[in-house]
């Protein structure tokens, strides 16, 4: 997942041969799609029980990680986007420093291209990415099990980033294990200007009831059966977000159309040689202009 740029810094001081130490790392960090999640029941800590099956994909934010100075500092292109203890970078960052003791600070940029509250991973893969990063600059070797497990303090969906390959995760989503996707899907993301937290979508699952004429049921396409448990209560409250759905199953390039996550990005999986840029100017023209459209794909790997 991490690429290192060229950036170091040489010893000099002695006459035995010089030691390169990495100060710079490029990170790239890839969205997420779950082709299916089915939510199995609340647990007595309160997240809720699910096995999901999650693949990457080639959308991704990039961040450049910097050993310098005694802090965290994070930059970031996008303005909304907070930057202080809330910010899973920032969250993860700091935890890798206290967990393994290692002096010095880091000044991270990150470069946003996930849009966040849109049930992609955008900041728990950035949280992953932080973490992946920080092994490799300070040599510390932590195996990828220890890297999941400090994952797991920062979110649910971040262990899943650190194996950066496609997975069936249990538990409350920190339970990861690796699968083989024999196949690349070729996708179109929509989402509205709106976001969904999470939390809403799980505090109402219980509860929530299906919307007339929608289709719930799973979506078979080659061998994957495409199914989201949490489009009854996100559905239930945000209504467009099935009105996107019901479009997207009439268009005759989409084989599957669901919810990822939580919400609130609605994915199509693409007939084969169906033009993705023109579905998503016909979805802005019919449902609303100002529709964010991604054309993607998912990958076997995210490194």
């Amino acid at each position: 997942m991490c690429r290192i740029k060229d950036k170091a810094r040489r010893d000099v001081s002695t006459l035995w041969p010089a030691r390169l130490e990495i100060r710079l790392m490029r990170a790239v960090a890839p969205a997420k799609i779950n082709l299916s999640l089915k939510v199995l029941g609340k647990r007595a800590d309160g997240f809720h029980e699910i096995e999901t099956f999650i693949a990457p994909i080639s959308l991704a934010d990039t961040l450049e990680v910097e050993r310098q100075g005694r802090w965290v500092d994070l930059t970031c292109d996008d303005p909304s986007l907070p930057l202080g203890d809330d910010n899973l970078v920032v969250r993860a960052a700091r935890l890798f420093l206290e967990t393994t003791k290692c002096k010095g600070g880091v000044s991270i940029k990150l470069e946003k291209k996930i849009p966040h509250g849109a049930g992609l991973g955008g900041g728990s893969s950035d949280a992953a990415s932080t973490l992946l990063a920080l092994n490799q600059l300070f040599e510390t070797s932590l195996p990828t099990e220890a890297l999941a497990k400090m994952g797991e303090q920062i979110g649910s969906d971040v262990p899943f980033f650190i194996f950066g390959s496609a997975a069936l995760c249990r538990g409350r989503g920190e339970l990861v294990s690796p699968q083989h996707l024999p196949e690349s899907f070729s996708l179109l993301l929509l989402k509205p200007e709106f976001g969904v937290a999470a939390g809403v979508a799980y505090a109402n699952w219980k509860d929530s009831r299906e919307i007339p004429g929608v289709t719930y049921q799973p979506q078979e396409f080659h061998g994957h059966a495409f199914i989201n448990d949490l489009e009854r209560p996100v559905f239930q409250k945000f209504v467009f977000l099935a009105q996107v759905k019901n479009w997207l199953l009439k268009q005759p390039e989409v084989a599957v159309a669901q919810m990822s996550g939580s919400g609130s990005t609605v994915f199509a999986v693409l007939e084969e040689k169906a033009a993705a840029d023109s579905l998503g100017n016909r979805a802005k023209a019919e449902l609303d202009p100002k529709l964010w459209t991604c054309a993607c794909q998912t990958v076997e790997s995210a490194a």
